[in-house]
């Protein structure tokens, strides 16, 4: 069993990532679902990047750091989208991190403050083949410091247009996509969460 926490996007902690983490959790593994919004939650992008706009970077890196600060350091850190920035910068500055699923998210370590990924801590990436919110050098970037580190590193593609397509209650949800990456994370925690 792993220990998961688990981040929302941008949206701010919608049903859809509850609906997750219990699928998670049906998988064995015990999930955490901090909501760095205090309550705000959004259908709509442009709004839900204003609101964010409005916290600013400094403080959602606080309000990341606070979530996990009573929890143990073994934990597999997962989010969507912005939300796999905060699960990205953990895993690689918080010790004692067993891995980091990244949905539809992945950025080069120095534009979160971070100069090396740490040795032998396992990736998975996942991203609609058609993401509009997709960096080009993001996977690629990051893939090259993780390996570089001796550090498994998978990247999945879906062939779907959208960002947070496993989300039920937005237009891009896609219903078999979904179940994929959900099975291939439950995959990549069993790994995670077997005795080193």
């Amino acid at each position: 069993m792993a220990t998961v926490v688990l981040f929302h996007s941008v949206l701010g902690l919608r049903p859809a990532v509850h609906d997750f983490a219990e699928a998670l959790r049906g998988g064995g593994h015990e999930v955490h679902v901090p909501d760095l919004y205090a309550g705000a939650a959004f259908d709509d992008m442009d709004e839900a990047l204003r609101y964010y706009e409005g916290i600013g970077v400094p403080e959602m890196i606080a309000r990341t750091e606070a979530s996990v600060a009573g929890l143990p350091k073994e934990l597999v850190y997962a989010g969507f989208s912005n939300g796999g920035v905060s699960a990205e910068y953990l895993a690689a500055s918080r010790p004692g991190a067993r891995g980091a699923v990244l949905m539809h998210a992945a950025i080069p370590l120095p534009r979160i403050g971070l100069a090396e990924w740490p040795r032998g801590l396992p990736v998975q990436v996942h991203y609609a083949e058609d993401d509009p919110w997709r960096t080009p050098d993001g996977v690629d970037t990051l893939a090259a410091s993780v390996r570089a580190a001796d550090a498994p590193f998978e990247f999945f593609e879906y062939p779907v247009s959208g960002h947070l397509f496993a989300d039920g209650g937005l237009p891009e949800y896609h219903p078999e996509s979904a179940r994929s990456m959900t099975a291939r994370i439950l995959g990549f925690l069993e790994e995670a969460g077997s005795p080193s």
